[in-house]
């Protein structure tokens, strides 16, 4: 196995920059996500580390090996791209064994890593089947194991779980963790869904129109996001935001919303002294939301809100809220006494989890 590192890199297509001086540095057996909205350029970095893509200027290096120049066959690296792309005329077997035939390995050798990969991915009943025989979570696994039997220093995976459903997803997910840990391999897993990235990887790389934004473990970058685009991007229900003016009185700074005015917590008051009397971006989570009746000390913290819509999904409901002109989702335990649509509520924020934004560079200021 082997690290990756991307240095300065850029990709341009004509006139568009799609990956803007990209620099990161993958560890030796880590599982790394490159994570963004569509356009954000995962992808095309994904690409330029296979081979796909030439680099515009920049360096890629896998392991010590500089690899700018080298074809993608010659880079030792094994790709699961979102389609499967198995041929539909060769049987399991056959489309796992292909790539190693072509590199002219002994019968006996690709027998030996199709079958130790079939066993790995628990597919080893389906050797003799065609795909058109196959379900689409056993096509993606077959998908794998034509890429495990390479034997590569890493694995690239572009959006490998696109295709299946929601609770083969999940099923998925966690089998390419178990792969990953029983393999001890260096993967590169692109995805959209920060879903996917928060509960897969050791460190996510968060890209925006080409650009790194912040990369880390997830739930160092769920806590601590550097800027409003991370902070709403990572967590589901997205974060709550309200421009808000801070202000200065009784010894501490409040939040003020208009409609509701909140105690920002002491620890706070260094960072956000300087920006006494200005307007800034004002963030909470929906899991940071609660019922006040279920905090011991609401003063300073709590906010009297409408339910407009209530969604129950078993454990826990979405609560969507209107306090005077802004709006707010609620992620809540399931309480004991039903909320209804059109009820008042009187909602606690758990004030030292939440988080204020310069507006105008968009930074996090706590």
């Amino acid at each position: 196995m082997a690290g990756v590192s991307l240095k300065n890199v850029v990709k341009r297509f004509g006139s568009t920059t799609a990956v803007d001086n990209l620099s990161i540095e993958i560890r030796d057996k880590e599982f790394a996500v490159l994570v963004g909205s569509s356009g954000c350029g995962k992808t095309t970095a994904l690409r330029m580390i296979a081979g796909l893509e030439t680099v515009t200027s920049g360096d890629v290096f896998i392991g010590d090996a500089r690899v700018n120049d080298l074809e993608a066959k010659d880079r030792d690296i094994a790709m699961v791209f979102q389609s499967y792309a198995l041929y539909p005329h060769m049987n399991v077997r056959d489309n796992m064994g292909f790539g190693l035939r072509i590199r002219e390995f002994s019968k006996e050798e690709i027998d030996s890593r199709v079958r130790e990969a079939a066993d790995i991915l628990g597919i080893g009943n389906l050797l003799d089947r065609k795909p058109k025989e196959l379900s689409g979570g056993q096509r993606q696994r077959v998908a794998v194991g034509r890429a495990i039997v390479r034997k590569p220093k890493v694995f690239l995976f572009d959006e490998p779980l696109s295709n299946l459903d929601a609770k083969l997803r999940v099923a998925m997910r966690a089998e390419i963790s178990k792969l990953h840990r029983r393999l001890g391999a260096t993967i590169i897993y692109v995805t959209h869904d920060q879903v996917e990235a928060m509960t897969m990887a050791d460190r996510i790389f968060i890209m925006s129109q080409g650009v790194l934004q912040q990369s880390g473990a997830p739930m160092e970058v769920y806590a601590r996001p550097v800027n409003r685009f991370v902070a709403g991007f990572i967590g589901s229900p997205a974060m709550n935001f309200i421009d808000a003016s801070l202000t200065a009185r009784d010894g501490g700074l409040f939040v003020d919303a208009g409609s509701f005015r909140v105690r920002m917590p002491d620890a706070f008051g260094a960072a956000l002294s300087p920006y006494a009397g200005k307007t800034v971006a004002f963030g909470v989570r929906p899991e940071d939301i609660v019922l006040a009746a279920s905090a011991q000390d609401v003063e300073d913290r709590s906010i009297t809100a409408r339910a407009e819509v209530v969604e129950t999904l078993g454990s826990e409901m979405f609560v969507y809220l209107s306090c005077g002109a802004h709006n707010l989702v609620a992620r809540l335990e399931m309480p004991e006494q039903p909320l209804s649509v059109g009820q008042t509520l009187q909602m606690a924020l758990r004030m030292p989890k939440t988080h204020v934004f310069d507006r105008e560079t968009q930074r996090a200021i706590v």
